[in-house]
């Protein structure tokens, strides 16, 4: 398959330049200016042309919880959004915990096709905290384990967790939360368990990513540990950097103007890696139970330009590093990046025109977003994946 994509301003995190790109068999073969090719071709004249977007830390509820997503709802949230690759959390039901499960999950990606994916595996067998047994059964697809959702309370747990994934070089990924300290303070909770979590990737020395980081003092350790040169790196949500003092029911929640502000002072100086979604859709029935959680993965990119880059924080290239080249490094894929050599997954968005989020509109059946009716910058008018278009709003 053959594209040709012309007269776009070209952004990634390296470079902004107006041109073309010319991609076959999945592949950018070519950059440059005024390429002819016989092939089809899209006019990006007035378009952004940036590497599509890859989200470390999705939830796409299959199996088991289908009623508030599936793979293939998610998919089609995820082009939307211009991201063409996920990372899945293992919280589903069953928990991915062996491969059986994982294998079906990666199967089902392929199967609907739109998007490429990575499947996390549970740290502990079927997210009960203290059995480490399955993580020996995992194959070579697994790159992450993470038990998202819930820490792991037993910190000696934890740490033969991190011995394991050390050995088999694989990144464990934090949710950062002491539960008995949720009641008293959630703030506290997360910045005790961020403490231990790090201080156990430095004892073991095993690659870690922190998730959803929330508060000063967490970002805090994580600077310090970077500064000593450890394995660590760290992401944050659209909705921690663009909302304060909101009590939308999330988690880790909301926080205060003093933590954002520090936040994004810590993308500018580049301790942030990445910017992730968290994209956790819920029922009707279930938010207003007070499930924690936002459909977050069709307005990533609308957010996170219109809070760091239209108020000046960061440029577009450093945006794109964050949601694209960073999060694909950390994967270890060959996307993220509009290279000769890398997958032609690409995103053409409209930066000029304001547009209102509209939540009714969403491809995922979750519609949980405090971000219903506010006004943005940054629509996303294509997604390509490997040539092919897999979402057009045209």
């Amino acid at each position: 398959m053959e594209l040709l994509i012309k007269n776009g301003r070209i952004v990634d995190w390296s470079q902004d330049f107006n041109g073309d790109i010319y991609i076959n068999n999945g592949k950018i073969v070519e950059i440059g200016e005024n390429l002819d090719k016989s092939c089809s071709t899209i006019d990006a004249k007035g378009s952004i042309v940036l590497p599509s977007f890859l989200d470390l830390h999705s939830h796409f509820r299959e199996p088991g919880f289908t009623n508030k997503e599936d793979i293939y709802s998610g998919s089609g949230a995820a082009v939307r959004g211009g991201y063409t690759m996920v990372n899945l959390m293992a919280n589903t039901d069953p928990v991915c915990s062996d491969m059986d499960t994982i294998n079906y999950v990666l199967d089902k990606v392929k199967e609907v096709g739109l998007i490429d994916a990575h499947q996390v595996a549970s740290i502990t067998n079927n997210l009960a905290g203290d059995d480490l047994t399955h993580l020996d059964k995992l194959d070579s697809k697994v790159k992450m384990i993470s038990d998202d959702g819930r820490d792991i309370m037993n910190s000696k747990v934890m740490l033969e967790a991190m011995v394991k994934a050390g050995k088999s070089g694989r990144i464990v990924i934090c949710h950062s939360e002491e539960h008995s300290l949720t009641s008293v303070d959630t703030r506290l909770a997360e910045n005790t368990m961020a403490w231990r979590n790090i201080t156990l990737a430095q004892f073991t020395g095993c690659p870690v990513h922190m998730a959803h980081v929330s508060t000063k003092e967490t970002m805090e350790y994580i600077i310090q540990a970077k500064n000593k040169g450890h394995n660590l790196s760290c992401e944050v949500t659209p909705h921690h950097i663009a909302l304060v003092d909101n009590d939308y029911s999330v988690n880790p929640p909301i926080r205060t103007e003093s933590d954002v502000d520090f936040l994004i002072k810590s993308i500018k100086e580049g301790w942030v890696d990445a910017i992730a979604t968290d994209h956790a859709p819920h029922t009707i029935e279930d938010k207003k139970r007070g499930a924690p959680g936002i459909s977050g993965i069709e307005t990533a990119f609308a957010v996170c330009y219109t809070s760091l880059v239209k108020k000046g924080h960061i440029t577009l290239s450093k945006l794109s590093e964050l949601m694209s080249r960073n999060p694909a490094y950390i994967m270890g894929v060959n996307k993220g990046q509009i290279k000769i050599g890398y997958d032609g997954d690409i995103v053409l968005v409209d930066t000029d025109k304001g547009y209102t989020i509209c939540s009714s509109e969403f491809k995922s059946k979750g519609k949980n977003t405090p971000f219903d009716g506010a006004s943005v910058y940054g629509r996303i008018k294509k997604t390509i994946k490997g040539g092919k278009v897999v979402f057009s709003r045209e």
